[in-house]
């Protein structure tokens, strides 16, 4: 068959699925990189294996070997992970693809747009009944999406009772993330807030007033501006009386004698 033979039947072919609209047969592959530091030192390459948009095959640099998700998946995987070139090959795809490609791209295009993220402490219910109170660090509008935050009680890190969201992203490249704290308030303590970010040239540390939070001090300005001007009231009242009480004189009163 001839060059121009293939190519006539190639477009024949091509035209018949157009017209007919026959549910095709599609396989691809999806590499990618990911990394969850601010310094990109902890890059993991994964790569995909899609049949008609199901996934059967995947290889993580995390694990090291294919893991095969369906009969194909883990037939191709037990044959792959036999193959004494190719799983070397391919564990050595977080260096020479992640880190050196990558992660130069992204520092010398994308680390180029900074947004530093706007940061809010505020006291909620908690969760559970195991303590009365329950601190939320929020970040909202920061780019890039890598970020760190964490708590600290008088300067120690806290791990325990501690959760926190992914980030989530707000539909307009920003992204905002919240850290919840559930604890049991110390007379004197300080509990801060710490952030990492790009955007930052240094962590930033954020302090918990424990005195009150917004809403409480909210609460109390209105209180005082009530009782403020219940007094107002009641003097106005105490100097209206006391004027008015002053045009009248008390009479004697005289009590009938019987005889």
């Amino acid at each position: 068959m001839s060059c121009s033979d293939l190519m006539m039947c190639t477009c024949l072919l091509l035209l018949v699925y157009l017209l007919l609209g026959v549910d095709g047969y599609c396989q691809y592959r999806w590499r990618r990189c990911y990394s969850k530091s601010i310094d990109l030192t902890d890059m993991v390459y994964v790569e995909s294996y899609f049949y008609n948009k199901m996934e059967f095959l995947v290889f993580n640099s995390t694990v090291g070997w294919y893991v095969g998700y369906s009969g194909l998946g883990m037939r191709l995987a037990n044959q792959k992970n036999q193959d004494k070139f190719l799983l070397p090959f391919q564990r050595g795809a977080v260096d020479r693809l992640c880190k050196q490609v990558n992660a130069q791209v992204y520092k010398s295009y994308g680390s180029q747009i900074k947004v530093e993220p706007k940061v809010k402490l505020s006291l909620d219910r908690p969760s559970s009944d195991h303590h009365p109170g329950m601190l939320v660090c929020s970040a909202y509008n920061f780019y890039p999406k890598m970020i760190h935050v964490n708590w600290y009680r008088d300067g120690r890190k806290v791990t325990n009772h501690v959760s926190a969201t992914e980030e989530l992203g707000d539909g307009d490249w920003f992204y905002q993330i919240h850290s919840h704290l559930e604890f049991t308030p110390k007379p004197g303590e300080k509990i801060t807030c710490v952030v990492e970010h790009a955007s930052f040239k240094e962590p930033r540390e954020f302090v918990w007033e424990p005195s009150m939070d917004e809403a409480e001090r909210n609460k109390m300005a209105i209180g005082a501006a009530g009782l403020v001007l219940g007094l107002v009231v009641c003097a106005a009242g105490l100097l209206y009386y006391r004027k008015s009480s002053q045009g009248w004189m008390m009479a004697p009163v005289r009590t009938a004698s019987t005889s």
